[in-house]
């Protein structure tokens, strides 16, 4: 028997439904296995449709046009190495998540996910049947045990693999980005090996799917947890890792080990390519946004410039009667420094005229928020004309203090496809536009150095919408707000526990009542790049009226 075995790990991009791109991917990767020497070719969860599908995968159509493209794909690949690939099988009223291994033109097997996430992002409960745990499959000289994602999750899986002669671990994984998710990854499937003694190959999908962004870093692990390879973060690409059976079995042979960024740059790596795939998935190729001088539109200029490049970014300051001389020079300073095409058109004429039209009808009122959002709406009108006219899809700018507590306006500032700072606090805002003026990397499509001056950073956050207007008239200062925020939404917690940590009762119920009568904004607010395991949509999930209040704390 061979005492070697070379096992492909393709970390790639699939798009949800484009189930022939996706299959051409697959045969590129698969050509260049062979080329290479493979015995298989190894691709993650669900490759051949993206992942994740939600009701997709429920409708019948879909389901039979992936079972012809999986046929195709392998009859196409039946002469060269063995493919491991992952795609739903039809099982009556809902599918199986499925591990498909092709060998000499067909499905020689296929392995049944058990154990279905049903937390956070996901509701695998409601899309898919579980398979019972299947034994090892044999590839070559190789039994291969494959838990698929969520099965290695559990120790159960993995102890019957083992126990049923698996000789190595194959994990194919739809596991998205979320901060510290790396390091739990890791710890887990570490505990996997120690428990089996098998090496473990965990390959990962990489890339965006609406608010999701799989970060890829797939990885090997020899028996003891001993890392024997590491892939990038982020970057696609095929990684070859050789297998070689020695008096204790089989072992990777130790290779390359990349380097991991840290929190800070995989956050900001992730707006920006979860910004660059839902655009280019989404069928544009450009984008633009209001630049308003301060530091929220600017991170974003900054974002979408190192995903896109500078000449795909339009951005348009739209300055009304409120807006100052300093907010004016800071976007023209904004602009300037990220080499982006900057418009200004004038929204004072078309606010009085609206104000004007009005009149007859708010006549007896006294002004109130109503004349205030009444340009917010304008710039957005504005803005979705240029993005109509023009095919560029518009950016909306609010950080998820703003979003959480509803200080946006509907129709107006909240106007837009994406939003790439959806799940950023505000606090966290300002330390990431100061991390991107320190740090510069090959993956970033705008210039170094200085991108944000520091003036829109360190200068008090203002809406402009009247005179002398700042956040702060109507909010906490950002840090006391961002820490209740993050105990009420991230963790949480009580009216009563931000009492006992020192906060005043008063603000931490004004607050709250924020947080639920904002519901039906985000209801309909763009989808952004999924930073914490508490973002807005999938993560927190409440409903839109809501009359229940915390009275604890008193």
């Amino acid at each position: 028997m061979a005492d070697r075995f070379r096992l492909s790990l393709a970390q790639l991009n699939p798009t949800v439904g484009d189930l022939r791109g996706n299959a051409a991917l697959a045969r590129a990767a698969w050509s260049q296995a062979k080329d290479a020497g493979a015995d298989m070719v190894a691709f993650p969860e669900m490759f051949l449709t993206g992942y994740q599908l939600q009701d997709l995968v429920r409708k019948p159509a879909f389901a039979a046009d992936v079972q012809r493209v999986l046929a195709d794909l392998a009859a196409d690949c039946a002469d060269g190495p063995a493919i491991g690939i992952g795609g739903p099988l039809p099982g009556g009223d809902k599918p199986f998540n499925a591990y498909f291994v092709l060998q000499g033109g067909k499905v020689a097997a296929q392995v049944l996910k058990h154990h279905l996430p049903n937390y956070k992002v996901f509701d695998e409960k409601r899309y898919y049947h579980a398979g019972d745990p299947a034994g090892p499959v044999r590839v070559g000289p190789l039994r291969i045990g494959i838990p698929i994602c969520e099965d290695a999750w559990f120790e159960d899986v993995t102890e019957t693999l083992a126990e049923t002669g698996a000789e190595i671990l194959l994990v194919p994984n739809g596991s998205p980005y979320h901060r510290g998710k790396m390091d739990t990854r890791q710890a887990i499937m570490v505990s996997r090996v120690i428990e089996t003694g098998l090496p473990l190959a965990y390959v990962n999908l990489v890339g965006g799917q609406d608010d999701q962004v799989f970060d890829g870093a797939s990885f090997v692990l020899n028996p003891h947890g001993v890392l024997a390879c590491q892939m990038p973060a982020f970057d696609t690409g095929l990684y070859h890792v050789d297998f070689a059976r020695g008096d204790d079995g089989w072992q990777a042979v130790p290779g390359d080990k990349a380097t991991l960024p840290d929190a800070w740059e995989a956050d900001y790596r992730v707006m920006v390519t979860g910004l660059r795939d839902y655009v280019a998935k989404a069928g544009f190729s450009r984008v633009l946004l209001g630049l308003s001088g301060g530091v929220d539109s600017a991170i974003v200029a900054a974002i979408a410039v190192d995903a896109l490049g500078a000449g795909n970014v339009r951005c348009v300051m739209l300055p009304s009667r409120f807006t100052s001389q300093a907010s004016l020079d800071d976007a023209a300073d904004v602009a300037e420094r990220l080499g982006v095409r900057l418009d200004t058109v004038l929204i004072g004429a078309a606010h009085e005229a609206v104000l004007e039209t009005l009149a007859p009808l708010f006549e007896g009122s006294n002004p109130d928020l109503t004349e205030e959002n009444i340009q917010s709406r304008l710039r957005g009108v504005m803005l979705m004309a240029l993005s109509n006219k023009f095919g560029e899809m518009l950016l909306t700018t609010g950080n998820k203090s703003e979003v959480a507590v509803g200080y946006a306006t509907i129709y107006g500032d909240m106007a837009g496809g994406y939003n790439p700072i959806k799940d950023l606090y505000k606090t966290r805002v300002f330390q990431t536009c100061r991390w991107r003026n320190a740090h510069h990397f090959d993956w970033m499509q705008g210039p170094g150095g200085e991108v944000i001056p520091p003036a829109v950073i360190d200068k008090p956050p203002t809406a402009e919408l009247r005179d002398n207007q700042k956040d702060e008239d109507s909010l906490p200062p950002y840090p006391v707000l961002d820490e209740i925020l993050e105990m009420l939404i991230d963790k949480e917690a009580s009216v009563a526990d931000l009492v006992a940590m020192g906060h005043d009762r008063a603000t931490v119920k004004k607050i709250e009542s924020l947080i639920y009568i904002s519901e039906y904004k985000r209801f309909q607010s763009a989808p952004g790049a999924r930073l914490t395991e508490r973002a807005f949509w999938l993560d927190r999930r409440y409903p839109i009226v809501n009359r229940w209040r915390d009275e604890s704390g008193t």
